[in-house]
């Protein structure tokens, strides 16, 4: 039954996408706003899926430590899941992403419509240079930059390995971090089709305040969001059928 139904999901996840990508094709022509909420629209809608073929649930902890405007979010990554889930969570998300992921047809050019922060990641000081500037005039314009720190999906349980570059932006834009922990891998887990169910927690960690050395903010911000997901991936498999 788990795989008939992750099957299933799997097959309308895909076809819900392209639906919405080719329904929002005049959109190009409209504000980024009214494309930005379509988007978080489709990602309700898959969230909506997930939970009635699959029973897989959503739960927000933390909300109230999410703040006002413009402000830096370092996430865990573990899975496709939060890569469209997080529009449901913050009012006008910008992602930083692959450049080449921009190049793709029709997903990357909507990434251009939602003004994605693109990095190459061959590109060296230069284009951490050009990442930070772009951040930086997002983050002024009142949107929340999210970075997923490690770089790519990590599975749940294993060793971190977060990369540098979000030193980089918060020591230069100076400006506050949202750490964000979360257990997403052990239900939707990369590489794999199947979709177990139970709930996928996202919890929103004590902001982390500008102003912080390059070495403070490296060491709070990682310890903060690998002991929230060791909690929840604990607490997740306590619940997970033996």
């Amino acid at each position: 039954m788990l795989q008939l139904r992750s099957l299933i999901f799997n097959v309308m996840f895909y076809l819900n996408m392209i639906v919405w990508m080719l329904v929002l094709i005049p959109s190009y022509l409209l504000p980024r706003m009214v494309f930005m909420r379509a988007a978080r629209a489709w990602a309700w809608s898959s969230l909506w899926l997930l939970k009635v073929i699959c029973g897989t649930r959503f739960e927000l902890r933390g909300r109230e430590n999410i703040p006002q405007g413009g402000f830096l979010v370092a996430c865990k990554h573990q899975s496709m899941w939060e890569t469209f889930a997080l529009f449901c969570v913050l009012d006008d998300p910008a992602f930083v992403l692959k450049s080449e992921l921009q190049w793709v047809p029709l997903f990357g050019w909507y990434t251009w419509k939602a003004r994605s922060i693109p990095i190459n990641r061959k590109g060296g000081s230069s284009a951490l240079t050009q990442m930070n500037a772009r951040a930086g005039d997002e983050i002024r314009h009142g949107r929340q930059v999210v970075i997923f720190p490690e770089g790519t999906r990590t599975a749940p349980g294993a060793k971190p390995s977060y990369k540098y570059g979000i030193v980089h932006m918060y020591d230069q834009i100076g400006i506050t971090c949202v750490p964000m922990a979360l257990n997403s891998g052990v239900f939707w887990p990369r590489r794999k089709f199947l979709r177990h169910p139970g709930t996928i927690v996202v919890e929103v960690l004590p902001a982390i305040p500008p102003g912080l050395s390059r070495e403070a903010f490296f060491a709070g911000m990682t310890t903060a969001i690998e002991a929230a997901s060791d909690r929840l991936l604990a607490e997740a498999r306590a619940g997970f059928p033996a």
